[in-house]
């Protein structure tokens, strides 16, 4: 009753502030009029970027890669800096409505354009898979539907307020939806930590000791539980430090690349407030943030201790099966936590069946191999309050969140790909004549095209929801950050150099994507296995945008140094970006 009630007000809110924000012009669906204060558009910003990859996934890889998911911490927030000091205030200055419309002007080339569109198209499509899988998940399990209905019912949610209401809509529904998916994400978060540690902040309650007296630290605790049965250390390092570097890098200038970030930033009214929009959107941001690395870990203790209730070594430890608690049950019934008993003992065993160092004790113990054959990632943060048994409007708030967080997401991409096709590709170059009334039409036929693709790619995704995100980052990282920071900095950069800079680093990440992830992410169809010991020096596919990137840097200025500068108007339109002052809209 509380998930419907909370997911069913949250829905009525959203339509409502569709309805009466709908768009009216071509100005109040691109931009929302460009009348938005940077308090409010940094709120929007951090609810359009906090998408189920931060909400749902992230917490989920903290707690089972520990150490290992925190490039996606450092770099998802670091990259806001890079957009605050590099694209933002520029960007916002020169005025376009779009990312494609800044570089078709800037390097005086509609074949630039185009480049920039395809590259804009294929990493916010790769993006928003991540979104909707998060989408079906959510409605999965809280609604009690199968994942596939979830992803319909998220894709009719996004086509009533994003399709009326354009980013003006769009804007400020994120605004609600922040609110909800914050307090959704840290009220739980701040019960299991008393639970835990006695202590209400989780940030603090992560490197306390537990409430049980025992005097052990939280993390302490948690290396020893799962150390004990076979999985590494949740503070080991796992992979290189070089890999490491590389995905913090490629998700740091990914965000700086994001085409549904950067366009926020044109809805403000003045280049102090883009500057001051990311400001907010960091501090906004941090709040999830810094909760996120202890959700990870007591959602993570929670789980061990729920199925495995003592030492290993004891088989009476293991929890039966036909006990297992409410949680388990409806988890299973998406599909998204399956169980088999190998050993047909009645006991649910789980634990790393890959570990040879842990082969003998599970033979001795007559376990056949892990029996929680899938645990989905994604489900961790949604699951932890039940888990952890909190009262079931927690629960509730938690179902309304995790729908938040992949919906407004999902918005700003829909929008950033409509915007692309019926804005850059048909009334910029197809259609140049076309009237507003028909351009907004074309608009908005464009965001039912991406909501029916993004659907399909939903129910169809290529891994968890941050895994395909980080895809994303990548892609934007390797083909429009460099190109966008190059048409700033370097008036010397022409149309040659940056068309060549996008295509090689575009085609070089997209090719090392698909030799290890299969063409089009299609099961079966890569070249060799994603596995550390196949990947080029160690660099995993996720970690890959930041070689495209400078692919991309080293391809431009090549080509560059053989080709025609451009004009001295174009030089000049470049220094003007960055002089106070100068040009339009400052």
């Amino acid at each position: 009753m509380w998930i419907y009630l909370a997911v069913g007000s949250s829905f009525l809110l959203y339509f409502v502030i569709a309805i009466v924000s709908r768009a009216g012009s071509t100005d109040d669906f691109y931009r929302a009029g460009g009348n938005i204060g940077p308090v409010a558009n940094g709120m929007a910003t951090a609810a359009d970027w906090m998408s189920a990859a931060s909400f749902i996934s992230m917490a989920g890889l903290i707690a089972f890669l520990g150490y290992n998911a925190s490039p996606y911490l450092m770099g998802w927030t670091g990259g806001f800096v890079l957009l605050a000091l590099l694209l933002a205030p520029y960007l916002r200055k020169y005025g376009s409505f779009t990312v494609p419309a800044f570089i078709g002007e800037r390097y005086y080339s509609n074949v630039a354009r185009s480049v920039a569109i395809l590259c804009l198209i294929i990493a916010s499509t790769t993006y928003v898979i991540g979104q909707m899988k998060g989408v079906g998940v959510a409605f999965g399990r809280f609604l009690e539907v199968e994942f596939e209905t979830g992803v319909f019912i998220g894709m009719a949610v996004v086509f009533v307020y994003s399709v009326l209401g354009g980013m003006k809509g769009i804007t400020y529904t994120q605004i609600a939806q922040y609110v909800v998916l914050i307090f959704a994400f840290t009220v739980p978060a701040i019960f299991i930590s008393i639970e835990l540690t006695g202590i209400p902040l989780p940030q603090i309650g992560l490197g306390s000791t537990m409430s049980d007296g025992s005097g052990v630290y939280l993390l302490e605790k948690l290396n020893a539980t799962i150390s004990d049965l076979g999985f590494d250390r949740f503070t080991n390092p796992e992979h290189s430090t070089v890999n490491i570097f590389l995905l913090t890098l490629s998700l740091m200038i990914g965000t700086a690349g994001l085409p549904h970030v950067i366009i926020r930033f044109f809805t403000v009214r003045k280049v102090a407030d883009a500057r001051k929009s990311v400001g907010w959107a960091l501090v906004f941001i941090a709040i999830l943030y810094t909760t996120a690395p202890a959700v990870g870990a007591m959602a993570r203790l929670n789980l061990m201790q729920t199925v495995q209730t003592g030492p290993v070594g004891e088989e009476s430890s293991n929890l039966a099966y036909e006990n297992r608690p409410r949680w388990f049950k409806t988890w299973e019934n998406t599909g998204l936590l399956i169980f088999e008993d190998k050993n047909n003992d009645g006991l649910i065993q789980y634990y790393n069946d890959s570990n040879p160092a842990f082969a003998a004790e599970a033979e001795r113990l007559g376990w056949a191999g892990n029996e929680m054959t899938t645990v989905d990632r994604d489900i961790m943060v949604l699951a932890n309050p039940e888990i952890a048994q909190l009262p079931s409007w927690v629960i509730a708030l938690v179902a309304a969140g995790g729908v938040a967080a992949a919906l407004s997401t999902a918005a700003g991409l829909l929008l950033a790909i409509s915007s692309a096709i019926s804005h850059d590709l048909l009334k910029s170059m197809l259609m140049p004549n076309i009237s507003e009334k028909a351009e907004l039409r074309a608009g908005r036929i464009a965001m039912v095209g991406a909501i029916l693709v993004a659907g399909y790619l939903g129910i169809n995704p290529p891994g968890f929801a941050a895994e395909v995100v980080a895809l994303a980052f990548g892609l934007a990282a390797s083909s429009l950050f460099p190109v966008l920071l190059m048409g700033i900095f370097y008036k010397r950069m022409n149309r040659e150099g940056a068309i060549a800079g996008m295509l090689a680093g575009l085609v070089a990440t997209v090719g090392y994507i698909f030799v290890f992830k299969g063409m089009f992410f299609i099961p079966g169809t890569n070249l060799y296995p994603d596995t550390a010991e196949y990947w080029l020096l160690g660099v995993q596919p996720e970690s890959f945008g930041a070689i495209g990137a400078a692919i991309n840097f080293i391809v431009a200025f090549i080509v560059c140094a053989v080709t025609p500068a451009p004009s001295a108007r174009v030089q000049q339109m470049v220094e003007d970006i960055r002089v106070p002052g100068a040009l339009k809209n400052a």
